[in-house]
């Protein structure tokens, strides 16, 4: 009797191990599976970093290494110009999921010598040899043969149809010839040498890569020769992974003899013959002509001030001006006596966006085609006429407003500055992620589809025409204070850009953000309705928030007529980076996107 005592107190104390044992597990799983939050800061917002601050140069890059590239070129001596130019053609290597030398380039440019702004339109043309019937016939040949789906509108996303002139070399070559310090055998070599040894693969840009591939097989019928983008971009039929070394041996060649024999060699010279014999070899219309013929422009960047400071942008054919539309827009409104995270503020600046985007849909071309009333858009009677628009208890419905929007695309932005106060805005895009899928043989590099973005319709003045410059969605900003440079900034991403530029200057100007928390807060993107190349005028789109937005807010946004919809992905909501210049110090101070994998980099 004893010994059963015993055996039932022992197994009524293992029963009672595992139960509570049991209900450990379940707590201890009910608890992993709440996401862990952030930490906190001694200084500043718990969701934000520090700023980085030097006082010798700095600068701001979508990828790590393109951003230390830039500060090596720094210390041999380059200049902000030099600096740019080198991460900008690492970019191409290490994210040619945004951008590359088959794309196009703007930038911005503050002298200190001089103390000026200086703009460059580095946008490529369509091709001299298709007229508008000529595209239309085309694109109806297409669907005939089932290369594209019998309701497709528009100019196809990829293929040589899209594709115009790459003007990135060009805006290179343009930039050095003025500012340039080392010799661009130099300033290309560190690309040069990464390409042809390799580099590892970062998070953000190895996702996009899985996309893009995606994106080119289901597009596969609309693309003339795929193989070539295979072979280079995913090889073994596999996009690179998180910390593969991808190399790019061709690129390396193509950066190499652009060092040594300059520009002409790729609008003129042996790589614009093998451009061309590739044209000929999948019967596109791009010619040997067209590269020869191309020249960038330099243009005056435009102001608006704003509560102190004066945002700047360059002329159509970009978009850049719809920012400064926005800003005209709400700065009639009392902004800073408002709550950022209100639904009172997401609608304001959502309502600005959609009437500054809408003018934008009406007139916004190439200027050498168009006549573009940039005076009455950027006045103040436009903008208190728009402001006047605006009603606080709804949105503004599709009968009352011809809704703009010019698409998507994925870009680079990077920004660089030197001891001697020179700052570079720089923004270069294949447009559609890696572009239209045609690489031409041995040369390492995507060919853009930006040509995506022409009107088909004859009465708009962005319709397709020979030799001229598409709507342009990449834009540079700078913003002076009282004269003097006070930040260059940008933010990459389709139609996110100029809505993205009024948001971070809000931030910052109205809400004391510091730099990296003026970029980490969270955003808004709206999106959808018609554009200079085309879309449907009578509907709203959608309004895409981020998970930072109070739910109060999103609630309160649905009530007054906005399709919101929650985006946890980030990839939307584009990607920032900006460098400030202290006026009385010079000291610099830089901040990063954290939706994407760059850093900056100080010196």
């Amino acid at each position: 009797m004893e010994a059963t005592q015993k055996r039932l107190k022992v197994w009524v104390s293992r029963l009672t191990r595992l139960s509570t044992m049991g209900v450990l597990f379940v707590l201890a799983s009910s608890l992993n599976a709440q996401p862990l939050g952030a930490g906190a800061r001694p200084v500043g917002a718990d969701w934000s970093r520090s700023p980085v601050y030097g006082a010798r140069g700095m600068a701001a890059t979508a990828q790590p290494l393109a951003s230390q590239i830039a500060i090596d070129i720094l210390k041999q001596g380059g200049s902000a110009v030099d600096a740019a130019i080198a991460a900008n053609a690492a970019l191409g290597l290490m994210e040619p999921t945004g951008n590359g030398i088959g794309g196009d380039l703007f930038a911005i440019v503050w002298d200190p010598k001089t103390q000026q702004l200086y703009g460059y339109n580095g946008s490529g043309r369509s091709p001299s040899g298709r007229d508008l019937p000529a595209m239309l016939k085309a694109i109806e040949v297409m669907k005939s043969a089932g290369k594209l789906s019998k309701d497709y509108q528009g100019i196809p996303s990829h293929g040589s149809l899209a594709v115009t002139v790459p003007g990135t070399v060009d805006g290179w070559f343009a930039l050095h010839d003025r500012w340039g310090q080392l010799g661009m055998d130099e300033v290309l070599a560190p690309a040069a040498d990464y390409a042809e040894v390799g580099f590892p693969m970062s998070p953000v840009i190895a996702a996009a890569f899985a996309a893009n591939q995606r994106r080119f097989e289901e597009r596969a019928s609309m693309i003339e020769e795929l193989d070539n983008a295979r072979t280079l971009y995913f090889p073994g039929g596999a996009a690179p992974e998180v910390g593969d070394l991808f190399r790019n041996p061709d690129l390396a060649k193509t950066l190499r003899t652009l060092g040594d024999k300059g520009r002409a060699s790729f609008y003129e010279g042996e790589l614009a013959q093998r451009m061309a014999e590739y044209f000929n070899a999948i019967d596109a219309d791009l010619t040997a002509a067209d590269l020869a013929n191309h020249v960038g422009e330099w243009v005056q960047p435009r102001g608006v001030d704003y509560h102190g400071v004066t945002l700047w942008e360059l002329p159509p054919n970009g978009q850049g001006f719809a920012a400064l539309m926005m800003l005209n827009i709400i700065k009639q409104a009392d902004m800073a006596g408002m709550e950022r995270g209100s639904a009172a503020l997401f609608h304001l600046l959502v309502e600005a966006k959609r009437l500054a985007f809408e003018a934008m849909a009406q007139t916004f071309a190439d200027p050498d085609f168009a006549d573009i009333p940039v005076e009455y858009l950027l006045s103040d009677e436009f903008a208190q006429a728009q402001y006047a628009r605006i009603n606080k208890g709804q949105v503004l419905t599709a009968e009352a407003l011809a809704l703009p929007l010019e698409g998507e695309g994925d870009t680079t932005y990077l920004t660089v500055a030197d001891a001697s106060g020179m700052m570079v805005s720089l923004i270069q895009s294949n447009y559609r992620g890696m572009g239209s899928g045609l690489v031409p043989t041995g040369l390492g590099f995507m060919l853009q589809d930006r040509g995506e973005l022409f009107s088909l319709d004859p009465q708009h003045p962005n319709v397709y025409a020979p030799g001229k410059r598409p709507f342009h969605t990449i834009i540079p900003a700078f913003v002076t204070r009282a004269g003097e440079p006070w930040m260059s900034f940008g933010l990459m991403g389709g139609g996110m850009q100029p809505q993205g530029h009024v948001q971070v200057l809000v931030n910052i100007v109205d809400f004391e953000m510091n730099l990296q928390e003026a970029g980490d807060a969270a955003r808004f993107l709206h999106d959808g309705g018609r554009s200079p190349s085309g879309g449907d005028p009578t509907a709203y789109g959608t309004l895409y928030v981020e998970p930072g937005v109070p739910d109060e807010t999103v609630s309160a946004l649905r009530k007054l007529g906005h399709r919101v919809v929650l985006d946890e992905s980030g990839g939307p909501f584009g990607g920032y980076q900006a460098i400030q210049r202290d006026p009385e110090t010079g000291v610099y101070s830089g901040a990063t996107e954290m939706r994407k994998d760059g850093t900056v980099t100080a010196w």
